[in-house]
């Protein structure tokens, strides 16, 4: 089922469930979760006048499939665990917290210091902030920056995304100041099947600028 043409025209759509001459008149951190997220939050931030951050994130795999994610780790070090594919697999929590070190000092590290010159992203207590990403599948990576998010004491969040599963749409609205989602999706599958058409990402052309063009590759 195709569902929007290509990126821009799911953020068209994104953009009018949002409310942008209100959110013009506040100041709103604007955080892209992965590099599919990153399109959405800089035409977002844009319109809104918002300031654009990338939040970073790397997943824990399952020891025997690397496709599974069991895990995600944040940037701060807030772990989020599927504790339902844990237990199916007999994984032990050693082991989901080990590697969660080793992607975080492996990789987000790496990250931190080509972007950020090492520093963590902004403080955002007190802030309005919102979280955006292409689509969401398992909810891990959103889980995980709103935990994040959460233990700054922000004064309000809200995320957006253009497709979402239903369950994974009831769990953020109970959670969040405001979600803004196009479509939600009964039994979701990989979100960019949604789309006829995927422009390869192109770091040049973001504002969020690195040292080199490697942004986290996406999440879900």
């Amino acid at each position: 089922m195709v569902l929007f043409d290509d990126q821009p025209d799911a953020l068209s759509k994104l953009l009018a469930t949002m409310p942008i001459a209100q959110m013009r008149k506040e100041r709103w951190e604007v955080l892209a979760l992965s590099e599919n997220g990153v399109i959405f939050a800089e035409g977002i931030a844009r319109a809104i006048g918002g300031h654009l951050d990338f939040l970073f994130t790397e997943p824990v795999p399952a020891p025997n499939n690397k496709e599974c994610w069991i895990a995600v780790v944040s940037e701060t070090e807030e772990i989020v665990i599927n504790q339902n594919l844990v237990n199916a697999f007999d994984i032990s929590i050693d082991y989901v917290y080990g590697e969660a070190t080793r992607q975080y000092e492996e990789k987000i590290l790496t990250y931190l210091y080509k972007y950020r010159k090492g520093e963590l992203i902004t403080n955002l207590h007190n802030k309005n902030v919102l979280l955006v990403d292409e689509g969401a599948d398992t909810g891990l990576t959103m889980m995980v920056a709103l935990k994040t998010v959460f233990a700054m004491n922000p004064t309000r969040v809200a995320v957006a995304l253009p497709v979402v599963p239903e369950s994974l749409a009831a769990e953020l609205f109970s959670l969040v100041d405001d979600a803004f989602f196009v479509h939600q999706m009964a039994n979701l599958v990989e979100s960019r099947a949604y789309f006829a058409h995927i422009e390869p990402f192109d770091a040049t052309t973001c504002s969020i600028e690195p040292s080199d063009n490697d942004i986290p590759k996406g999440n879900t």
